[in-house]
């Protein structure tokens, strides 16, 4: 069976890394170190937070890159709120934001309200002036249960957008398999998932993450922020957002790294373009 790395015309041991940064539009912070790693850096992709408090300024900073619509249903922050675009009651929390935790989310969301609630963020998105590149879940929200990876799989499927999905190990924990169901419906996931190189140091990670990277196509997924007070106030992830921006700026190190360890760069459009363009199931990206 073809791999996915021959049908975007590399070679059957090509290594290809996407690396994408999320959380774009959800402060100012994020959008400032998303764009710099986008256009200084090695980021290949973006991921946009829609209902994000600073989504708008994000679309008004927008100079055509690799961006995909980021689905959003949790609002993670004890102190920095955001909700749904649709207004959708199930999807709202006590004070008035998305739920903060997957299980409240899981537990209290009405999957029509999950549907139109998703719908209208990649609709958004698109008015705004984005080219979307693909589609992803903010937190894993649409990926770890079955009706609600169906509503991400449909999504996928109408839009003609590949989809994120974890690496296959992960269906085990999750009891079902979604990497085939994308797969026979015809969209295109990424081999394989890394979330981050936290814990680990800095650059010395990623070093790490490409000399033992497999043949075939990863997605290294960022969170990166660039320092600042307000930053530091409402999240308190914020020194490994400051550290992720770091890896992906410093571009000639990292380039370095990269060719050292024989990986090219790509991005989701690439993959766009292949599952818009195939007429056939596609390849092993979402194989179990």
């Amino acid at each position: 069976m073809t791999s996915l790395a021959e049908a975007l015309g590399y070679g059957p041991d090509a290594k290809l890394l996407i690396v994408t940064c999320d959380d774009l539009g959800i402060s100012y912070a994020s959008n400032s170190a998303v764009y710099d790693a986008l256009r200084t850096g090695v980021a290949t992709s973006g991921g946009l937070v829609v209902p994000g408090p600073w989504a708008r300024e994000a679309a008004a900073s927008y100079r055509g890159e690799d961006v995909g619509a980021h689905l959003t249903l949790n609002a993670e922050y004890d102190l920095y709120r955001w909700a749904p675009v649709t207004r959708a009651p199930s999807l709202l929390d006590g004070d008035g934001g998305f739920p903060r935790t997957l299980v409240d989310l899981w537990e209290h969301a009405d999957i029509d309200e999950v549907h139109k609630e998703c719908r209208a963020q990649i609709e958004r998105a698109i008015y705004w002036g984005f080219d979307v590149s693909h589609l992803s879940a903010h937190l894993g929200a649409l990926e770890l249960r079955p009706e609600f990876f169906d509503v991400a799989l449909e999504l996928a499927i109408d839009f003609q957008l590949p989809l994120r999905l974890a690496g296959p190990d992960q269906q085990y924990q999750t009891g079902f398999p979604f990497r085939q169901l994308a797969a026979e419906a015809g969209v295109i996931s990424p081999d394989r998932l890394v979330r981050s190189t936290r814990g680990q140091s800095g650059r010395a990670g990623l070093d790490q993450l490409l000399s033992d990277m497999p043949p075939g196509v990863t997605e290294l997924v960022l969170r990166p922020a660039t320092d600042t007070a307000e930053l530091r106030a409402v999240m308190p992830d914020w020194p490994a957002r400051v550290q992720d921006h770091d890896i992906a700026t410093a571009s000639q190190q990292l380039r370095a790294l990269v060719t050292r360890a024989g990986v090219s760069l790509t991005g989701y459009r690439s993959l766009r373009d292949l599952q818009r363009g195939s007429s056939v199931t596609p390849p092993s990206a979402a194989r179990p």
